[in-house]
């Protein structure tokens, strides 16, 4: 699993080397991917902010980093620059300790109902059975990512990039991967495995994911955004409901009360 394609070898469900263009030696399959956004499509949580909630263990400091999240989106802070913003509160942190607090984290959430998003996994189960290989595409990171991946045996994790120097996070990120970021990774990635798009799928939940949707051959949306839900009555893209539960509509623990729909859109102008 990771952001780099396996090196040529098995193919997904068969047992030929894979040549550079993505097929079988003997055989016509085809590399064939399937994106999924993470946040609100495969997990009820905007798994940053929940993440960092539970990583910090103060809720007084994630409340001020939540603040000012939120008030750089509403003054019209581009979610490219709060995205950055965000991984500021890692700095001087060891990535060994984030990550390993993000499988705690991961454990805790994974214990609770509704969490993952059964018809939006069931789908992913089932392309992944098909022969797809399975790549998530977030702007969240790979400590909150990577055992959502291993769990859903995606192999493929797009994602933003933190820089990390000696093993510790410096608070400034190599590479965010929201919005049209979320299209050029994946194209990045067909363009590695020699996966032709026309073959490819994608998924997501919200307008933001539309470049990312638009790349590939066909796309499925998750939940009832106007902006996806007009295109995918248009393009007859796959609808799959978002599953109901506790975090879906607030942030953060149980402790943080329902959000508003302008606080909700808030919080995913800084993570999308």
């Amino acid at each position: 699993m990771g952001d780099e394609p396996r090196p040529a070898g098995v193919a997904p469900g068969g047992t030929g080397r894979v040549d550079d263009r993505g097929g079988e030696h003997g055989s016509a399959r085809a590399v064939r991917i399937a994106f999924f956004d993470v946040d609100e499509t495969l997990v009820d949580v905007k798994s940053i902010f929940s993440f960092l909630e539970f990583h910090l263990g103060d809720p007084d400091r994630y409340r001020a980093a939540e603040s000012e999240l939120t008030s750089a989106a509403r003054v019209g802070v581009s979610r490219e620059e709060t995205n950055r913003t965000y991984y500021r509160n890692y700095t001087g942190m060891a990535q060994s300790a984030v990550a390993e607090s993000g499988r705690r984290w991961f454990a805790r959430e994974l214990r609770r109902d509704g969490f993952l998003h059964r018809g939006a996994v069931r789908e992913l189960r089932r392309l992944r059975a098909e022969g797809y290989r399975i790549a998530l595409v977030s702007g969240s990171f790979r400590a909150c990512l990577d055992p959502i991946a291993e769990q859903l045996g995606a192999e493929h994790v797009l994602c933003s990039d933190p820089e990390v120097v000696a093993g510790r996070y410096t608070g400034e990120v190599h590479a965010v991967v929201i919005g049209e970021a979320k299209a050029t990774a994946a194209r990045a990635l067909m363009a590695r495995s020699g996966a032709r798009p026309e073959d490819c799928v994608a998924y997501g939940d919200h307008a933001s994911d539309l470049p990312l949707l638009t790349c590939v051959g066909g796309a499925g949306v998750v939940g009832d955004d106007p902006v996806l839900a007009a295109h995918a009555d248009r393009l007859g893209w796959i609808r799959l409901p978002r599953t109901a539960g506790p975090a879906a509509t607030a942030q953060g623990s149980a402790a943080a009360g329902p959000a508003t729909n302008a606080y909700t859109e808030e919080l995913t102008h800084a993570t999308r």
